[in-house]
C-alpha cells in the first residue's frame, strides 16, 4: 500500500480525471460512465465506518462525480452540501487564478462544455503559458503535461485527503489475467477482503484527530469515509488488479465533532497496513484457491 495526499480546492479533480479513469493519461478525457460501461469498469463505491455520519450514504452505494466535489473539493457533506466542519482552506495562487481564467476564456463559446472539450483548453493554455515563460514549444507531450500540473495546481493547498493504493505482488495479477473467470473472480474477492481488512487495521489504529490547544489531545473517531476505485491494468497498459482508496480528510469525533484527521499517526502507520494487507490477501487465497 502506498499513500498520496489530496490537494483541496481542485486536487478531487485528479480523482475523476485519471485515478477513476484507470490511471492512463490517455484515458482522462472518457467520461466515467462511458468508461464503466465501454470497459467494463465498476464505478467506485463508497466504503468506511465514518459513512454512519453522513445520511444518505452507506457501503457499497455508487460514487458520484458531484458527491466527488463536494466532499474533497471542499469538505463539505457528500449528498447535501452542508459543510462538515471547518471549509477546506484554498489558498489564492496568481498563476493558478490566469490560468483558470484562460481555460474559462477558451471555453467561453460552450456553455456546457464536454470533458474533452475542458481538456483541449487546459493543453492550449498550459501550451500557451509555457511558450510565454520558456519561449519555446515544449519539446514533448511529458513536458506540456507537467506544465498543465504546475499551472493549474496552487504550491500550497489545503489537505482533502489521501489516496490510498492497494496493489498485490505481481505474480497475483499476473495469475489473475491468465486464469480461467471463475479463478479471477476468487482472486479480485481475496483482494477485496484483504483491502477491507487493511482498512479496518487503519480505523482500529491509525484513524485519530486531534482537540484542544494546539491540537494536543489525540482523540478517537467514528471511521474513515473513503471512495474506493478497483482498476485492472496499470499506467503502461500491463494487467495490475489494485484499488485506489481516496479516504476524506474529514473524521467524527464519538461525540460527533467533525475534524480532520491527525496526518503524523496515518502516516506512521503506512508500513503496517500494507504488511496487513499482503498477509491478509496471502490468507484469502490460501483460503480460496489453495495458493
Amino acid at each position: 500500500m502506498t499513500l498520496q495526499k489530496l490537494s483541496a480546492g481542485s486536487g478531487y479533480e485528479y480523482l475523476t480525471r485519471q485515478v477513476a479513469a484507470l490511471d492512463s493519461t490517455e484515458k482522462r478525457n472518457i467520461p466515467l460512465a462511458d468508461y464503466y460501461s465501454a470497459k467494463g469498469e465498476s464505478p467506485g463505491r463508497w466504503v468506511g465506518s465514518g459513512l454512519t455520519g453522513i445520511d444518505g450514504l452507506e457501503p457499497p452505494d455508487v460514487v458520484t462525480a458531484e458527491q466527488m466535489k463536494h466532499l474533497f473539493g471542499s469538505g463539505c457533506d457528500p449528498v447535501s452540501g452542508r459543510p462538515l466542519g471547518a471549509a477546506y482552506k484554498v489558498y489564492r495562487n496568481e498563476t493558478v487564478d490566469a490560468f483558470n481564467a484562460r481555460v474559462d476564456e477558451l471555453l467561453a463559446d460552450s456553455p456546457k462544455p464536454t470533458s474533452g472539450e475542458r481538456a483541449a483548453a487546459r493543453a492550449t493554455a498550459a501550451h500557451e503559458f509555457f511558450v510565454a515563460e520558456q519561449g519555446r514549444d515544449p519539446v514533448s507531450a511529458q513536458e506540456l503535461s507537467a506544465a498543465l500540473k504546475r499551472y493549474s495546481r496552487p504550491q500550497q493547498a489545503a489537505v482533502a485527503g489521501f489516496d490510498l493504493t492497494f496493489s498485490p505482488v505481481k505474480s497475483v495479477s499476473t495469475l489473475w489475467a491468465v486464469a480461467p473467470r471463475e479463478v479471477a473472480e476468487k482472486i479480485e474477492l481475496a483482494h477485496h477482503a484483504a483491502v477491507a481488512d487493511a482498512l479496518a487495521f487503519i480505523e482500529q489504529h491509525a484513524l485519530f484527530t486531534r482537540e484542544g490547544k494546539d491540537g494536543a489531545r489525540q482523540v478517537e473517531t467514528r471511521g474513515l469515509i473513503a471512495a474506493a476505485f478497483t482498476h485492472r491494468d496499470s499506467r503502461a497498459g500491463d494487467p495490475d488488479l489494485h484499488t485506489h482508496v481516496a479516504v476524506a480528510n474529514k473524521v467524527q469525533t464519538k461525540q460527533g465533532k467533525w475534524l480532520s484527521i491527525y496526518g503524523r499517526v496515518l502516516h506512521q502507520h503506512v508500513v503496517a497496513a500494507s504488511e496487513t494487507y499482503n498477509t491478509a490477501l496471502e490468507r484469502h487465497l490460501v483460503e480460496a484457491l489453495g495458493v
